[in-house]
């Protein structure tokens, strides 16, 4: 049948190959899928592993991308969602409803805990609080549904007793979610953990740090090895209308390579620039969980069994310290930039007052504010020179 060239134009048939093996998977960007034929469409259903239907469920770049990530976590099933924050709501959407009961660290992810707080006033779920290094007090009752884990918090650093609060939640049949952006997969493995080859549910993750690793891309993804579990999770996740953009799995996809060589990096740096801190006489504390001195030391070494960390390092200043010489030592910082995430090429700082922060007694923090480095690619060297010419700005 001739056509007439505007039809021709749009029903123009592709002759070269469309399929070629690269370094790189293919980039497949796509709202509508075309169905080969009404087989196709009809003898498929949304629980396949590779449901091809519509671009919010996957496409092979997205599948691709989530594949790997399980891979990278030990877990089996992978959905992802447009940032961290995004996947965390994804599970809290999918499993909290009115009268159930979530316990959530006093150190967890602030944003998440901003919208635990939201749907207590909006929809009645209970929200309750516990002490990530003391699991006695975490003591659910039979409303508990889901208990959140960080490990370690991304701002005072601490690394929860991880094995014990895992073994009371299974034991009462209770959730367990666990914020595993600090430990990327690489730290150690959320799905087989410690001697007792313990397991966590489900594995949230912000791909925005470490797996992107340019400080351009946000993304998040969850984890699970559980099929009904990820069911669940993958409805929401649907009727939500979670997706994310190809480009950008794509860009994620290609900084994954080299992600265990920047976390080492990182993190080694983080080492060297936490033993210079905690020379100086500015602060009243340092904070890192590999360091012998933390008081969650053993937790992280009793999970942590290969000795790695990420690139995060905190200090609390000294009292006399006050705001505003806090603002003046970061605005004399040069290397790191002010600004929120960590795992990308450049170092970041950020200021936190923890009484602001904190709903429980934190009898193990010194009192004073709180500056967070995230350690970047730069020489450590001259990160702890960037340092140490701001201190000298507030203390001449």
């Amino acid at each position: 049948m001739k056509q007439k060239p505007v039809t021709a134009l749009i029903h123009s048939s592709r002759k070269a190959p469309q399929y070629i093996n690269t370094i790189q998977p293919p980039l497949f960007r796509a709202s509508t899928i075309i169905f080969e034929n009404t087989d196709a469409l009809f003898n498929r259903h949304w629980t396949d592993r590779y449901d091809y239907s519509y671009g919010t469920h996957g496409t092979p770049t997205t599948f691709t991308l989530g594949d790997h990530i399980a891979q990278i976590e030990g877990g089996k099933y992978c959905l992802l969602a447009p940032s961290g924050l995004s996947a965390i709501n994804l599970v809290n959407s999918c499993f909290l409803s009115h009268g159930d009961e979530v316990w959530v660290a006093d150190n967890i992810y602030g944003p998440n805990m901003e919208h635990l707080r939201h749907l207590e006033k909006s929809y009645g779920i209970i929200v309750q609080v516990y002490n990530p290094i003391d699991a006695d007090t975490f003591q659910p009752n039979e409303n508990a549904k889901l208990i959140w884990l960080e490990a370690a918090g991304s701002v005072t650093l601490e690394f929860p007793d991880l094995v014990s609060l895992v073994k009371k939640a299974k034991a009462k049949n209770i959730l367990t979610a666990l914020d595993n952006t600090w430990g990327a997969g690489l730290a150690f493995n959320a799905f087989d953990f410690s001697h007792e080859h313990l397991s966590v549910d489900i594995s949230v993750h912000a791909l925005t740090k470490y797996p992107s690793g340019g400080g351009d891309i946000l993304m998040g993804s969850v984890v699970t090895q559980d099929k009904a579990l990820h069911h669940k999770l993958f409805r929401m996740h649907a009727i939500q209308g979670i997706a994310i953009s190809g480009d950008d799995a794509a860009q994620v996809q290609r900084s994954l390579a080299s992600m265990q060589i920047r976390y080492e990096h990182q993190s080694q740096s983080a080492l060297k620039i936490l033993n210079w801190l905690k020379n100086q006489n500015a602060f009243a504390q340092v904070l890192h969980p590999a360091d012998s001195d933390n008081i969650s030391h053993t937790y992280w070494n009793q999970t942590c069994q290969t000795g790695q960390s990420a690139g995060l390092v905190s200090v609390i200043f000294k009292p006399e310290f006050g705001i505003n010489k806090i603002r003046k030592f970061c605005d004399h910082l040069s290397l790191f930039k002010l600004g929120f995430s960590w795992g990308g090429p450049v170092s970041l700082v950020m200021i936190y007052n923890l009484t602001d922060m904190r709903h429980l007694e934190r009898t193990h923090l010194e009192q004073g504010l709180l500056v967070r480095f995230c350690i970047g690619l730069e020489h450590p060297d001259d990160l702890i020179q960037d340092i140490q010419n701001a201190l000298q700005a507030i203390q001449a």
